[in-house]
């Protein structure tokens, strides 16, 4: 794939792999923390702490998800975004063995901190490449799309992580991750094209300052940034809380708990598959504010069914499920608008987009 072809406009078999490798590798960090969090029950109990530290492990790693961006964007942009993706890939290899040292809860959760530090390079880096590598219409497919195959990760990793706990020690599940990384930079490696446009270019804390402060001067991309942020954070709370909400607070079984995840990421998926659809028939602004009705009533069935009941799991779920059916509807559309809202190279744009969906 030569780098003047972009951007495409349809796909090749040589074409597809791209985002296929890139999409495995993000399944397989969604599946490091998704799957996991059953499992932290047990990990607290074998360290000998309170259960207050089960959400650390997701803070801890979403919170590493956001400690490189806005330097790997940048030097994506200057340094060619394969090598430095493939450096994360490989990053995200090395911690994953890592963490079977661990002796304490505090040595698990800074591991888990530096494994989460691979999530920066999927955003600024990887979907950076693929918004550059595709044209609009067919990009926002793309994403849409490689939206539902990550979005297994959350849908069937607590059922995987209760089901290996049956049958296996929790520490296994990070030799896992890394196989699966390991597969996912093979591909990368044979398959990513390079798509920077600034190759060469000299990265200073000057040409940051201006880069940053001419798109942090853009309306348009502040409102769809944190649009992005407040879309999200109900999704990530539900991941991060929901074993202490369902099992510890509501004693309900691991697999149980797995279930009433399957109604909330099925309607994301659903979302996404309805988007892909609408995609090329509507424009890119329609979906999003059809989106805004799911959200804004699926949040609110939620909120009044625990007002009135804390054990409502049921109501609560149904009112995430519709909330969850708008997010997929508007993210990939979303995304893209607040993307191509700056003429600043995309490294640098999506640096700072991706840490407000985090």
């Amino acid at each position: 794939m030569k780098k003047t072809s972009f951007p495409l406009s349809r796909l090749s078999r040589q074409a597809i792999m791209f985002p296929l490798c890139l999409v495995l590798f993000e399944l397989t960090t969604y599946i490091a923390n998704d799957m996991i969090q059953p499992g932290m029950l047990t990990v607290v109990a074998e360290f000998n702490v309170g259960l207050e530290w089960v959400p650390s492990s997701m803070t801890a790693y979403m919170a590493g998800g956001i400690f490189l961006q806005c330097l790997l964007g940048p030097w994506s942009d200057r340094r060619g975004r394969r090598p430095v993706l493939l450096a994360g890939v490989s990053f995200f290899i090395i911690t994953s063995l890592a963490i079977l040292l661990a002796n304490s809860i505090e040595q698990f959760i800074a591991i888990r901190f530096l494994q989460g530090i691979s999530l920066c390079f999927i955003g600024a880096v990887g979907y950076a490449a693929i918004q550059e590598a595709f044209d609009e219409s067919l990009c926002i497919k793309i994403t849409a799309l490689m939206a539902n195959v990550a979005l297994i990760a959350p849908l069937l990793g607590p059922l995987a992580g209760a089901a290996w706990l049956q049958v296996a020690p929790w520490q296994g599940m990070f030799i896992l991750f890394a196989l699966l990384a390991a597969v996912a930079l093979l591909g990368l490696w044979r398959a990513m094209p390079e798509t920077a446009t600034r190759l060469g270019e000299t990265l200073s804390a000057a040409n940051l300052w201006h880069d940053y402060r001419q798109i942090l001067s853009n309306r348009r991309f502040v409102y769809g940034a944190l649009a992005f942020s407040f879309a999200s954070v109900p999704l990530l709370t539900w991941i991060a809380q929901s074993p202490v909400i369902l099992i510890s607070g509501g004693s309900l079984s691991t697999f149980h708990y797995a279930l009433l995840q399957i109604p909330v990421f099925g309607a994301l998926i659903l979302g996404n598959i309805t988007l892909a659809h609408l995609t090329g028939k509507w424009s890119v602004e329609q979906p999003i504010k059809l989106a805004a009705w799911p959200i804004m009533i699926g949040l609110l069935i939620s909120a009044i069914a625990t007002y009135y009941s804390a054990h409502a799991y049921f109501y609560m779920v149904a009112g995430l499920s519709l909330y969850a059916y708008g997010l997929g509807l508007a993210n990939a559309g979303l995304y893209r608008l607040t993307l191509f809202s700056s003429p600043i190279s995309k490294g640098a744009v999506s640096a700072l987009v991706i840490p407000s969906f985090l």
